[in-house]
């Protein structure tokens, strides 16, 4: 489309020298579409009025008064991560919507946390909110990764007008994020970034469904890899959005329950037009994680969700 066309271009470079139209906050600037100056935090145990120091169409930046304000890195990458995300997999909210604010803190709150605009408990904002105990000067390594997989959080709850993340239950907190990061990466050219991520998750071990199970390696890598890489990881979520239980809510709709291990396996070979039952069998073995045989539960799924074909 012509957004992705013609804003996509000036994207697509290694990481920390992607540009848009960055504005810097300086004097009485007066801005109608500009987001709020100041936010203050009200979550969890965040507290900080935090202040916006950058801000374009698709992003505002936000630090607290411990980040150091000539940090310009955060405004170009996470522009690009949002515009290449809502390319791949829609928009996210009304226009009014669009834009994803990034609040960064110093010497507090380590980790980070997204929100979507379907929660009021962060003022219907795509957000994502992250503390570290270094003052992000660097924009590789652990301070790309983190920001990166919040949005990817974004993503797998709010995609497709709808809410929640059915899958989680299976994935946890960190397993789609390994591809979508990998796809992130990979496809806006930040290739030392993509190469030092395929490496570090092809070698990651984890112990559900069962010990030793290597999620990107055995499961999601070769799912991208021969059926069509993001266009598979989006299509997950258009299948879900379109054939999972959902109830209407006020911004959208929000689906009613979790995935089991059946329905991921099946809902997944839908989105890659091709039965993944023999590779999830090698990936993740019989059982779910609650010892139950989820082929049992791949063959229910194939009868209460006909229309997904494969």
């Amino acid at each position: 489309m012509l957004f992705f066309s013609l804003t996509l271009l000036g994207l697509l470079t290694s990481c920390g020298k992607a540009e848009k139209e960055v504005i810097k906050l300086t004097g009485n600037q007066a801005d109608p579409n500009a987001p709020s100056s100041t936010w203050k935090e009200h979550w969890f145990e965040h507290n900080q009025l935090v202040k916006l120091v950058s801000y374009n169409s698709e992003v505002g930046v936000y630090y607290d008064d411990d980040v150091p304000k000539d940090i310009t890195w955060p405004q170009r990458t996470m522009t690009a991560i949002w515009v290449y995300t809502k390319a791949t997999y829609g928009a996210f909210g009304q226009d009014k919507d669009k834009r994803l604010s990034v609040i960064l803190h110093f010497n507090k709150y380590g980790g980070g946390h997204p929100s979507t605009f379907f929660d009021a408990s962060h003022d219907y904002r795509n957000m994502i909110d992250v503390g570290s105990n270094n003052p992000w000067i660097d924009s590789t390594g652990w301070n790309l990764d983190i920001v990166a997989h919040e949005v990817g959080h974004i993503v797998e709850g709010a995609s497709k007008g709808t809410h929640n993340s059915p899958a989680m239950a299976i994935w946890h907190d960190s397993k789609w994020m390994e591809i979508y990061q990998y796809d992130v990466y990979k496809n806006l050219g930040w290739d030392k970034e993509a190469e030092r991520w395929y490496n570090d998750k092809m070698n990651a071990v984890d112990n559900y469904p069962k010990a030793g199970t290597q999620w990107f390696k055995n499961w999601f890598y070769p799912i991208y890899r021969d059926h069509g890489g993001k266009n598979v990881l989006n299509g997950f979520f258009t299948l879900l959005s379109q054939q999972f239980p959902t109830r209407t809510i006020s911004l959208g709709k929000e689906y009613t329950r979790d995935l089991n291990m059946g329905e991921f396996v099946h809902f997944w070979s839908g989105a890659a037009h091709a039965n993944l039952k023999q590779l999830a069998l090698d990936a993740f073995g019989t059982n779910d994680e609650k010892g139950q045989d989820w082929t049992v539960q791949f063959e229910q799924a194939r009868k209460d969700f006909p229309n997904i074909t494969y």
